[in-house]
């Protein structure tokens, strides 16, 4: 049966069909965890996100005898490429069978879409800011996934390969178990630290506090944090006001570490969170009618495992030991809570600044996710 492509208008409708097939394809995986449906489809809502004041995008889904057998995003992202001088366009929120005249099809309906408006390549999977999921999994089929990344079916790597796509980066992630005190070497890096530089902590007990003190600031010091990473798309106001409201009203507290100059000035952040992949599972991406109970509970801290969502330290202090004290902030509340485990979450596999940060505790490397790329 011939595959049909269509380019789908974003309507609320249209929108949440898209996400459930992405959904509905991983039915029985025992890693799959789904992405909240609500939030995807204010992702790729132009009414809902703000990125697309600086990106345009085009989602369509494959068919084949009435049946969604795949769908894919085409994105330009103009404040991205106007920084880096190049044409790109991205896609993300991939997923097929593994056939390959369905991917042929949907992968040439996305680069015709991006080359009628002058793109020269295409990289992917990306998303409209680095806050999106990105990279594909080639490594690490067999483990758990998190809230924060993409799971995809082990045949997705072997079709790009196929299509000719080529490696642009690769990340890599963590499994770290929680020690049962801070390691003494990190400690004294800590404790160096905070004298030489005269940093503190400050904890929070009100996320409307943390929010009105240093929500903006949060945000825009991920943009200087970030700005030399791969791809990265720098947040504009109305992203920050946004992810200000969805995420800043859900951290669990205690899983945040704020540090600060003598003036009260934020210099890094670590934010992290209770995993509810086994509630977002439990849910299937769903808020009612009883997957908020799952949420709220994980929320509270009856799982296992820490999410490390991100870590960000201004760049006059990175490499400086800010991140020891950052998690020796954060250690003795993950002990407390009953964690046992810590995901990194994505890190560039040649940031070794990021990287050495593990080395005091017992880790493996278990998944691998990669940005392929093609010119058009």
């Amino acid at each position: 049966m011939s595959v049909t492509i269509k380019a789908i208008a974003p309507t609320k409708e249209n929108l949440e069909i898209y996400v459930k097939f992405g959904i509905d394809l991983y039915r029985g995986n025992d890693y799959f965890v789904p992405p909240l449906i609500m939030d995807e489809v204010n992702t790729l809502s132009p009414d809902a996100n703000p990125a697309f004041e600086h990106c345009s995008a085009q989602s369509f889904l494959a068919f084949r005898d009435g049946k969604i057998v795949g769908r894919i995003t085409a994105i330009i992202n103009d404040l991205v490429n106007r920084k880096a001088g190049v044409k790109a366009m991205r896609f993300g929120f991939v997923d097929f069978i593994d056939d390959a005249e369905v991917v042929d099809a949907l992968f040439s309906a996305a680069q015709e879409w991006g080359r009628k408006r002058g793109c020269t390549s295409i990289i992917g999977p990306m998303g409209f800011s680095d806050l999106d999921h990105e990279g594909m999994l080639i490594e690490g089929f067999e483990e758990m996934g998190t809230m924060a990344t993409i799971y995809n079916h082990s045949y997705y790597p072997a079709h790009m390969t196929r299509m000719g796509f080529e490696k642009d980066v690769d990340w890599v992630e963590y499994r770290i178990k929680i020690p049962d005190s801070i390691p003494d070497k990190y400690q004294r890096i800590a404790d160096i630290v905070k004298r030489k530089y005269n940093l503190r902590v400050k904890k929070y007990t009100s996320r409307k506090k943390i929010k009105e003190e240093y929500g903006v600031a949060l945000f825009e010091l991920i943009n200087e944090a970030y700005a030399d990473l791969y791809g990265y798309s720098p947040l504009t106001r109305k992203q920050i006001d946004y992810y200000i409201n969805e995420y800043l009203g859900v951290i669990r507290l205690e899983d945040v570490c704020v540090v600060v100059d003598a003036d009260d000035r934020l210099v890094g952040i670590g934010i992290s969170m209770p995993s509810l992949s086994k509630a977002l599972r439990r849910s299937g991406g769903k808020i009612f009618p009883t997957g908020w109970y799952h949420l709220w509970r994980a929320i509270r801290g009856k799982v296992d495992v820490v999410d490390l969502m991100l870590v960000a330290v201004k760049p006059e202090y990175q490499s400086k030991g800010v991140n020891a004290l950052i998690f020796c902030d954060l250690i003795p509340s993950y002990i407390a809570t009953g964690y046992k485990y810590a995901e990194s979450n994505l890190e560039l596999e040649d940031n070794d600044n990021v990287q050495k940060q593990w080395e005091y505790f017992e880790r493996r490397q278990h998944r691998r996710r990669r940005a392929w790329k093609k010119s058009l």
